[in-house]
């Protein structure tokens, strides 16, 4: 990489840090980048879920706060998301390349869709909670509700995996339809999910494929997602949404040209 190109890709890495923070979705900003400095599609992919690991426990930490209460909701999804992350190397690793070039503008497309409507889905879910947090009680998960999270925990684990972009924007959009919780505490929770997700398909990667890291590029991407979880967790919400999201969104669209022109 040149000069420039390091510049470019430590900056994604700050910016994908705090998004991811904040909103999530942040790969839609590494990875195009990391495809216009010349890596293949899987290349990208998994350098792009080591390097942002540190910007994931950034964003953890730093919404810490709402994360209490959640202790034993987050001990029941863990396990399904790691199994799920752990598919999700394993459909990387082992399909073949052309399928996931062909696979990936159209998960892109759906990601750059979800991010979109979130705002749509804030409204619904705030109607929904008008009364804010949720009591303890509500962690009394019957056994129907339980299945249901345990499925999205995996199957938003095995995306991650496979493919990080609006992994969290999933999380979000499953957890809340059946979760009486707030929009700033569901955050919270997929921060921490995402980043068991992130870090799990990340030590796969490194033990079974190490010629498909970068590590150039995963340390530079290391090194401002951590930078930017950090400021992202604690002045993200103060930022305008919308600018956050048209930026993903053309970034997204941006990811989608190259990867069809390639």
């Amino acid at each position: 990489m040149t000069a420039w190109e390091m510049v470019a890709v430590a900056a994604a890495g700050f910016a994908a840090g705090g998004i991811n923070a904040v909103v999530g979705s942040g790969t839609l900003v590494t990875f195009p980048v990391l495809l216009a400095v010349g890596l293949p599609p899987v290349t990208a992919t998994v350098t792009n879920s080591l390097g942002l690991v540190s910007g994931n426990l950034a964003g953890a930490i730093g919404y810490r706060r709402e994360l209490r209460g959640q202790r034993g909701l987050l001990l029941r999804l863990l396990p399904a998301s790691i199994l799920g992350a752990l598919t999700g190397a394993f459909l990387l690793l082992n399909l073949p390349a052309s399928a996931f070039e062909a696979i990936v503008p159209a998960l892109i497309a759906l990601a750059v869709v979800l991010v979109a409507t979130q705002p749509m889905l804030q409204r619904a879910l705030a109607r929904r909670r008008a009364s804010g947090d949720a009591e303890p009680e509500a962690f009394r998960i019957g056994p129907g509700r339980l299945v249901g999270l345990l499925a999205g925990a995996y199957a938003t684990g095995t995306y991650g995996g496979y493919f990080a972009a609006s992994q969290g924007v999933l999380q979000i959009g499953i957890f809340g339809l059946l979760l009486p919780e707030s929009i700033q505490r569901l955050n919270a929770l997929k921060n921490v999910l995402t980043m068991a997700v992130n870090g799990v398909a990340a030590i796969a990667y490194v033990i079974v494929a190490p010629d498909r890291v970068r590590w150039a590029a995963a340390a530079l991407i290391a090194v401002g997602a951590l930078a930017g979880g950090f400021v992202g967790s604690s002045l993200g919400r103060k930022l305008p949404a919308v600018v956050l999201r048209t930026a993903i969104v053309l970034l997204g669209l941006t990811a989608i040209v190259v990867l069809m022109s390639r």
